[in-house]
């Protein structure tokens, strides 16, 4: 996968991060992204040509991907993950991200689908020279874009791995309904089901989106899509031709 840009010259100097990384196999661990601030260094290999530049809601999913497949080729920086609630701050976080890092890489994938952007990251994305996941959000990719689109599930409410763990802090909270419960069907009265798109099989997983869904008084639906389109898209960034 190229991009439309000539080949830059590679920086070898890393952007510093905040946190204190412990080293494992070559990579450096950081603690997912979950609130507000700037774009965290998540996985660094010491040759690595190639960036994924993701969102923070996926982070878990992506490492898992690049440990299973041993993609020592990729490094990975996560954008905040609370973006996913305020889409119109993804396309400029995105392009500061890409301005800041782009520099130091052969190549930058941005693992990041429209997400509510309304086109203005692929705008981005094409200004840049990079490609991203096709696709209107991560539901779509998770479950197979063309799965996703012939279900025409206009009123199930989705919540994956992350969006299972993290339903007060990107759910709950931010709608307001801790302190005022009685807005929950203002909110979620047109929706009929809550679909769990399991990434993994977590039976602590099912039973906190189970109990999210009761909460918020909607059926039940567990569906096992694994990383769907995600991983193809990750298996389609080929690693240089001359990487040991």
């Amino acid at each position: 996968m190229k991009n439309n840009r000539s080949p830059r010259r590679r920086n070898t100097a890393r952007a510093k991060t905040s946190a204190s990384p412990s080293s494992r196999d070559g990579e450096v661990l950081i603690d997912d992204p979950t609130s507000d601030g700037e774009a965290t260094h998540l996985v660094s290999h010491r040759n690595a040509r190639t960036l994924l530049l993701a969102c923070g809601a996926l982070a878990r999913e992506i490492r898992a991907l690049m440990t299973q497949n041993a993609w020592t080729h990729l490094d990975l920086i996560c954008l905040p993950a609370i973006l996913h609630n305020h889409p119109a701050r993804i396309a400029p976080a995105v392009r500061q991200a890409l301005t800041t890092h782009q520099e130091a890489y052969d190549e930058v994938f941005v693992v990041y689908a429209d997400c509510g952007t309304g086109g203005d990251l692929a705008k981005v994305c094409a200004e840049f020279g990079v490609e991203m996941v096709p696709g209107p959000h991560c539901y779509s990719f998770y479950e197979g874009t063309e799965a996703f689109d012939a279900l025409e599930e206009t009123t199930a409410f989705y919540l994956t791995d992350f969006l299972a763990r993290q339903f007060d802090a990107f759910v709950w909270k931010p709608l307001g309904l801790e302190e005022h419960p009685e807005l929950r069907d203002m909110y979620f009265g047109n929706y009929t089901k809550l679909v769990y798109q399991a990434q993994t099989d977590d039976p602590a997983l099912t039973q906190k989106a189970q109990e999210s869904a009761d909460r918020l008084g909607l059926a039940f639906e567990r569906r096992f899509t694994g990383y769907g389109d995600l991983a193809k898209a990750l298996a389609g960034i080929a690693p240089p031709r001359d990487a040991s």
